[in-house]
């Protein structure tokens, strides 16, 4: 009676687990795998009741002869991460042992359980803890049918007079309790090997195991012992065996979230090219330092000619000058990153109007550092072939350095590139395609 009382204390545990799972655990329905397979075989034991002469436990043995006479498939489903529902058939057939000195019997049982199911690592709170091992605690009701197959007892002296009738061919339904743990070890993601002893105490058991009516004192009573040995099997989406799942509480959870939202707005007022314009309002996060942008963070360029209007000011004041270190970086940067750039219509090789600045930009800086040289990049959008794009590309970048050519600058210093086409925008939009076909320019 106390081991029944445990296990309901236990059981109402986990219900009240159950109960109040948005205050405890992470709701975790669609992620780890909530219905289980098992299968286990192993010895069942009638402990009582039996008439004098029949008894399942060797003479002179601490557990006896062990013989595999059970057989139990079950199916678990998981309502939360630690409470489950479990339903299974059973096969028990009971049979005096060898080595014992019991009269004959034998005892078939079917049976039918519906059980509540805790994971008890997880309601202590011990997953990590134990790691690969793992504990079930289960507990419920069975239903199940009595078959003796015990030859009725015979007087010796009279084959005629029956002794003892031990109800050969007839049936009796019963109903019980039973409950038990369950180790486990889980030997692969999905597959666990799993321990049991379980007890069912029947409720109107009449039968005695060796098939006789039970002395009245035993009467509507009756107690099985069960020690198994099997497999289980996840069914799911998740990779892991669901009593193995990780779930996480939920205020670790909540914490979680609240340090992902910091880290993102972090992240968005952050302002990586130094303009004072944070990054998530910034479309242009690479501008050059020192060049001023508007609100959206991108360098100012009115006359839209490609060339920021600072830096070609800048330019105009200063051709005669003789740059210094620091003002030739910043203009190999604006240069390498791709502002200065020279622009053509579809399938045309000769530059548009616009690019003038852009080209005169390139060409000043060369005059200015008569050590530097220029490779000149070809660019195509993705209208017409690939082999035809390719050398369009080419002729762009070639039409450019006969520009230059002309303009003084040595032939030596200009190298043409063909880059071909440029599918970083969407084919279908010319306003995008504008933006590809061009030239860009690398000063070394």
């Amino acid at each position: 009676m106390k081991k029944v009382t445990l296990l309901s204390l236990v059981l109402f545990s986990g219900l009240a687990s159950f109960a109040q799972e948005n205050k405890v655990q992470k709701d975790t329905s669609s992620t780890i795998n909530k219905y289980t397979i098992e299968l286990t075989t192993g010895q069942s034991k009638g402990v009582n009741p039996y008439t004098d002469g029949y008894f399942s436990s060797s003479d002179n043995k601490v557990l006896g002869t062990i013989v595999i006479n059970s057989f139990n498939l079950g199916v678990r489903y998981m309502i939360n991460p630690v409470f489950g529902i479990k339903t299974d058939l059973g096969y028990v057939n009971l049979k005096n042992k060898p080595g014992t000195t019991s009269l004959p019997f034998e005892m078939k049982t079917y049976s039918l359980g519906v059980q509540g199911v805790i994971n008890a690592n997880r309601l202590l709170g011990l997953e990590k803890q134990f790691g690969r091992f793992g504990m079930l605690l289960h507990g419920g009701f069975q239903v199940s049918q009595m078959s003796p197959n015990t030859e009725d007892e015979l007087n010796p002296a009279n084959p005629a007079d029956v002794v003892r009738y031990h109800n050969s061919g007839l049936k009796e339904y019963n109903i019980g309790l039973m409950y038990g743990f369950s180790p486990q070890y889980r030997i692969y993601n999905r597959i666990s090997l799993i321990g049991d002893i379980s007890i069912v105490n029947s409720f109107r058991q009449h039968f005695a195991w060796d098939g006789a009516y039970s002395d009245s004192k035993n009467n509507l009573s009756g107690q099985l012992v069960t020690m198994s040995l099997g497999l289980t099997y996840s069914i799911g989406k998740d990779k892991i065996h669901g009593d193995w799942a990780l779930v996480q509480d939920k205020k670790m959870e909540q914490i979680e979230s609240m340090k992902k939202r910091v880290e993102d707005i972090e992240t968005l007022m952050g302002d990586m090219d130094k303009d004072g314009v944070a990054d998530y309002l910034d479309q242009e996060n690479n501008s050059v330092a020192g060049v001023a942008v508007d609100t959206r963070g991108k360098m100012v360029d009115i006359n839209k000619n490609g060339v920021p209007d600072e830096l070609e000011r800048y330019i105009e004041n200063n051709q005669k000058e003789v740059y210094n270190t620091q003002n030739a970086n910043t203009i190999i940067q604006l240069i390498n990153e791709g502002y200065i750039c020279a622009y053509f219509e579809t399938k045309k090789v000769n530059p548009t109007d616009i690019s003038s600045p852009g080209i005169d930009f390139i060409r000043t800086f060369l005059k200015n550092n008569r050590k530097a040289s220029v490779e000149i990049f070809g660019h195509a959008d993705e209208i017409g072939s690939n082999e035809s794009n390719i050398s369009l590309a080419e002729g762009r970048a070639s039409a450019v350095k006969a520009i230059l050519i002309k303009a003084g600058i040595e032939e030596s210093r200009i190298k043409v590139i063909s880059k071909g086409e440029d599918p970083s925008v969407q084919v279908d939009s010319e306003g995008a395609r504008k933006l590809v076909r061009r030239v860009t320019f690398k000063v070394k």
